[in-house]
């Protein structure tokens, strides 16, 4: 073989191999990266309103040992202000009676701004056990 011939032989080699490569782009790459940030900072956003949900929760239980209206009131917003909780006060509580056991339930939403006009609304409700 001349020199020519090898030549021409691994010319065709590297088409060959180039063409059996796979993987990503750097391209894909900045788009995957692009949504794993978005999907992270809506992420960071919602986990603080689930906190404080759970919380509220448990502030509608330590409240439905209370015998009045106005008791069971007092104790939510004293729990709430112990964990923090500001979507929901004492007023907003339903509070009913079945059978001798007092039940407390609420419901609120939360509105967390994404981008420009884009909004993401959360809906919470609850209700003592």
């Amino acid at each position: 073989m001349t020199p020519q011939g090898r030549r021409d032989k691994g010319m065709s080699q590297g088409f060959h191999s180039r063409s059996a490569q796979r993987g990503i782009s750097f391209i894909g790459m900045l788009f995957v990266g692009g949504v794993i940030a978005c999907v992270g900072v809506v992420t960071a956003q919602i986990i603080p309103t689930v906190i404080e949900y759970r919380a509220a929760l448990k502030a509608v239980d330590k409240a439905s040992a209370g015998s009045t209206v106005s008791e069971v009131r007092v104790i939510f917003d004293k729990a709430a202000q112990i964990d923090d909780i500001n979507s929901i006060s004492g007023k907003d509580l339903e509070i009913t009676k079945e059978g001798d056991k007092v039940v407390v339930s609420f419901a609120y939403t939360r509105e967390l701004h994404l981008a420009g006009p884009g909004y993401l609304l959360l809906k919470y409700s609850g209700r003592s056990k």
